[in-house]
């Protein structure tokens, strides 16, 4: 009996010994289960060829959409365009042209504005986009904005609410170029009510992210105080 006690006593210290080794052969069948698994999502995607981006351009623009030039290579201009096409058709905030968004784009339309009486700026607050309209009242450049995010944040020793108001306002003053002020840079920056600007930013991230002002993107801000001159209308609406 004692002979068997001790017999066994060796298979479990063996069995012990090898069981961290059947651990590691486990785990590395299951990392190249997991792996086989996973490869067909990969090689699933399509391709987007210089043609199709180019044709994902010329559409951005013949929407409205403020895009780069249209020369195939879809730069940051473009995306910037996409994600605003995205924001107003409700799709996935993705910046990411893919054969699914370039068929969207080729059958939608040019998006409404709230108002068609007379040129005007219109600021969605829910879709995060600024719709530049014409005297037609036709929407001629849509752009992807960041708003205020309506939490709190600390200046000049108080407390404030990073709040965008909606209402209807007009331009009241205009700065060419950059202003530096205790909150961050504004670029070329359009004041609407109070310190709250329409401006360009270095980050423009496709949810509200401001302390309240009304951020774009920098490679259209020159332009676009060229279209808000002082005392056009600014309407900041939530859809």
């Amino acid at each position: 009996m004692r002979s068997l006690t001790v017999k066994l006593k060796s298979e479990a210290v063996s069995f012990l010994r090898i069981w961290p080794v059947l651990l590691i052969l486990l785990g590395a069948m299951g990392n190249s289960i997991y792996v086989v698994a996973k490869s067909p999502v990969r090689h699933s995607r399509q391709a987007i060829g210089i043609n199709e981006r180019r044709q994902a351009e010329q559409r951005l623009w013949e929407l409205g959409y403020w895009a780069g030039p249209i020369d195939g290579k879809f730069d940051s201009a473009s995306r910037h365009a996409l994600i605003a096409f995205q924001k107003v058709e409700g799709r996935p905030r993705t910046g990411n042209l893919t054969s699914t968004e370039l068929k969207a784009l080729l059958s939608a339309s040019r998006p409404h504005p709230r108002s068609e009486a007379y040129g005007h700026i219109e600021i969605d607050l829910t879709r995060q986009v600024l719709f530049v309209i014409d005297e037609t009242g036709t929407v001629i450049r849509v752009l992807p904005v960041s708003t205020g995010n309506e939490g709190h944040y600390m200046d000049h020793g108080q407390v404030h609410r990073a709040h965008t108001p909606q209402g209807t306002f007009k331009v009241l003053r205009k700065i060419d170029g950059w202003r530096f002020s205790s909150l961050g840079q504004l670029y070329y920056p359009s004041y609407i009510v109070n310190g709250i600007a329409v401006h360009g930013s270095l980050s423009v991230p496709t949810y509200p992210a401001s302390h309240g002002c009304i951020r774009v993107p920098m490679f259209a801000a020159k332009e676009l105080s060229g279209l808000m001159p002082v005392a056009i209308e600014v309407s900041v609406y939530a859809s």
